[in-house]
């Protein structure tokens, strides 16, 4: 039985099985010449190149979202906390009007 390559591409997406060295996990989340996704060094898929700026704000875009959603995040309803609590499911009146 032949062995199977470790690294190469499936449908455009690469992937790479071999054993990283602490040198290639450096050099691959940081590669100045390259766009803002990268190949990971080691998994199926792209990660984040750390040179480029818009990995930053991609970053500084998912931690504020983090922190937003462990803080119990603003009532982006408008309503009121009252409001808040009468969204339960407890029951509804529903008035029909026959004219």
């Amino acid at each position: 039985m032949a062995d199977k390559p470790s690294s190469g591409e499936v449908l455009g997406i690469p992937y790479n099985f071999e054993r990283p060295s602490l040198g290639r996990l450096l050099s691959s989340y940081w590669q100045p010449g390259k766009g803002m996704l990268v190949e990971k060094p080691f998994g199926i898929g792209y990660t984040l190149n750390l040179a480029n700026w818009r990995s930053w704000i991609v970053l500084a875009v998912a931690g504020g979202l983090y922190y937003q959603q462990q803080s119990g995040g603003a009532d982006l309803s408008g309503g009121s906390d009252e409001d808040a609590a009468d969204d339960g499911d407890g029951p509804v009146e529903v008035i029909v009007d026959d004219d």
